[in-house]
């Protein structure tokens, strides 16, 4: 893994084919163990940079932290989650995913790692996405205790979510 300085949001968009994958392997801790040539494209970093780096790297600062802690507790439950995520490429581009994380287990049923397979989402559900993250960062950046805007942040999903009665999983199928 080599060091870089964390690059600055560009506001350009970059696309993938429909038809591609991006598949990375992390460990428990989040570090990329495999990344395939799909991503170190799209995401403008070459295999040694990825490899023992955290997944983070590719994490925008616009996404909302809400939606990586909803992620995070459904795979370290042992759970499969979809989520569209916003990432940003080394350049500082960004690239919209809908994500697909599944925890792998050993024989014993530990967790070991996590497998992600990223699809080109369509853009009508990107439309539906984008400012319901919007709302969520914001009210994140609102809080100067970063904790404190976490906790509403996951509030405001989890009573969006309540209101609409459907699980986070149903509403990304609903979109």
């Amino acid at each position: 893994m080599l060091t870089h300085t964390r690059a600055v949001p560009t506001g350009q968009e970059r696309f993938f084919d429909t038809e591609e994958i991006i598949v990375s392997k992390t460990d428990c801790t989040g570090k990329i163990l495999y990344a395939n040539d799909v991503f170190l494209r799209v995401s403008g970093y070459d295999e040694a940079e990825l490899l023992g780096a955290p997944h983070s790297i590719i994490r925008h600062p616009d996404m909302p932290r809400a939606v990586f802690k909803l992620l995070w507790d459904t795979v370290e439950s042992g759970h499969e989650i979809f989520a569209y995520v916003n990432n940003m490429a080394r350049s500082g581009d960004y690239y919209w995913v809908l994500a697909h994380v599944t925890p792998s287990f050993d024989r014993d049923g530990r967790i070991v790692g996590y497998h992600s397979n990223r699809r080109c989402p369509d853009r009508s559900a990107i439309a539906k996405v984008a400012p319901l993250y919007d709302q969520l960062r914001d009210i994140e950046r609102s809080f100067p205790d970063r904790k404190d805007g976490l906790v509403a942040s996951v509030a405001r999903l989890e009573g969006i979510l309540a209101s609409a009665g459907v699980s986070y999983h149903e509403w990304v199928w609903s979109l």
